[in-house]
């Protein structure tokens, strides 16, 4: 099965947009056999409450949770989302599920989507724009489902498998990564913009209010459209206006702007990194050519 795993960066974002093969051709792999760090305890593997036997069995399979010993599993409901999200609706359906393993600081998030072709709406720089807003710094996340779903429920079950390996997530942070998550979702599927560039949108303001610290709303919407004519980007002013919103409350959030810049900034030059050895992998290029000779093979055949 096809993955990609992403960091969080705008440079990802932008490799995403040129070389999205290349991604996908280096960042496949097994996640078992991890070595489990004893400071955090064992991985979470979080399932949507909704989910049958048989469609949690095939979540247990795409993320390779092979011994259960290895793995604290819990469930996520509807109440759940009423905790972590104000105005949630306790019978919501959940399906999407996910694997959450805590790092070490510094070491960023990892964001993996193992079943992208059920994963409709969000994609993993969405989560980890997301998770980071809320608070959650340095983790591995894998998401799955065993069926075609927006994914947004497995956003609440990642804030609750966070909070059982020890941390405490602040409520007004998660509400807003929830908002955060459906701005960015309404951009993607009704103003028709490219997923990959709206999540660079989001990256790069929360920069710049993480680097510039404003103190209006005036400030950030200054911001927000300065990034829009950067990016050549066009919302209608209805979408505009849930942009400014949106980064307004992130503004108004509990949070060290400071550190916050660093990590963007970090995350950066560890992608910076990993793509400058993508591009030199003569492994990844020497399959590149041989595709375009056997494509070149296929038609010269068909006229013989």
């Amino acid at each position: 099965m096809k993955k990609k795993l992403f960091r969080l960066s705008s440079i990802l974002l932008a490799a995403a947009l040129l070389i999205p093969s290349v991604a996908s051709a280096s960042t496949g792999g097994s996640t078992t056999g991890e070595v489990i760090n004893e400071k955090f305890g064992l991985p979470v593997v979080v399932y949507g409450a909704n989910l049958t036997e048989s469609e949690k069995q095939s979540v247990k399979d795409s993320l390779k949770v092979t011994n259960e010993s290895e793995v604290e599993e819990i469930s996520v409901t509807g109440e759940d989302l009423v905790k972590y999200i104000k105005d949630g609706d306790s019978s919501a359906r959940m399906y999407s599920s996910a694997k959450i393993t805590r790092k070490d600081a510094g070491e960023g998030l990892v964001i993996e989507i193992v079943t992208e072709e059920n994963i409709t709406q969000v994609t993993a720089e969405m989560y980890g724009n997301a998770m980071l807003t809320a608070g959650i710094e340095d983790a591995t996340v894998q998401v799955a489902a065993p069926k075609k779903v927006t994914g947004h429920s497995a956003l609440v079950g990642i804030y609750k498998a966070y909070e059982v390996g020890g941390e405490k997530l602040d409520t007004e942070r998660t509400d807003v990564a929830n908002e955060e998550l459906s701005v960015a979702t309404i951009l993607a599927n009704k103003s028709g913009i490219d997923e990959a560039k709206v999540s660079e949108l989001l990256t790069e303001i929360k920069k710049d209010i993480a680097e510039q610290n404003p103190v209006t709303k005036e400030e950030v919407e200054k911001i927000v459209q300065d990034q829009l004519e950067k990016l050549n980007i066009e919302l209608s002013a209805e979408d505009r206006q849930l942009l400014v919103d949106l980064m307004d409350r992130i503004r108004k959030l509990d949070i060290d702007f400071s550190q916050w810049s660093d990590q963007l900034n970090d995350l950066s030059k560890t992608i910076e990194d990993k793509i400058g050895t993508i591009v030199d992998n003569e492994g990844f290029w020497e399959s590149v050519k041989n595709f375009f000779n056997n494509l070149i093979d296929s038609i010269r055949s068909l006229f013989n």
